[in-house]
């Protein structure tokens, strides 16, 4: 896209479906790799990524050829993909429809980076649940409840 310039920050947040613990730390980085390939095949940036257990935080620099929710719906499609295709979760595994996409200026980069980069630190102070609907108050995004992530206060 000739003469297009843009700063596009996204950190997506999204979930493993049924919220189970299926991303386990012996091929975590493996899959994360994945995702940066497939980010990085549609000229997008990553900054930061975690894969928790049930939960993923990504923070990209978006390309304006693609938009946020095409680029979630590859990533998502394709390392399920991966994940199936190597048998390394029991059953099928699937991640939950939808995403948080909130957007950040270039002077939060850093602090963006390390809070991602910090995720396994600071869920052992707060529940996904109580981070998630965090960021939707913090960026006033209006939702209704029967649209969220499903919960699983076991977890």
């Amino acid at each position: 896209m000739a003469n297009t310039y843009t700063q596009l920050y996204i950190q997506y947040v999204f979930t493993v479906q049924g919220r189970g613990n299926f991303i386990k730390e012996k091929f975590r980085d493996e899959l994360e790799k994945v995702m940066v390939g497939i980010i990085s095949n549609y000229k997008c940036k990553t900054y930061a990524m975690c894969c928790n257990p049930d939960h993923c935080h990504i923070f990209v620099g978006m390309h304006p050829a693609i938009s946020p929710s095409k680029l979630m719906e590859q990533v998502k499609s394709g390392s399920s993909n991966w994940l199936n295709n190597k048998k390394l979760v029991p059953g099928k595994f699937t991640w939950q429809d939808g995403c948080g996409a909130f957007t950040y200026s270039k002077s939060h980069i850093d602090q963006v980076v390390k809070y991602v980069l910090n995720q396994p630190e600071h869920h052992k102070k707060q529940s996904f649940k109580d981070e998630y609907l965090s960021f939707l108050k913090k960026n006033d995004v209006d939702y209704d409840p029967k649209y969220l992530f499903e919960w699983y206060e076991n977890i």
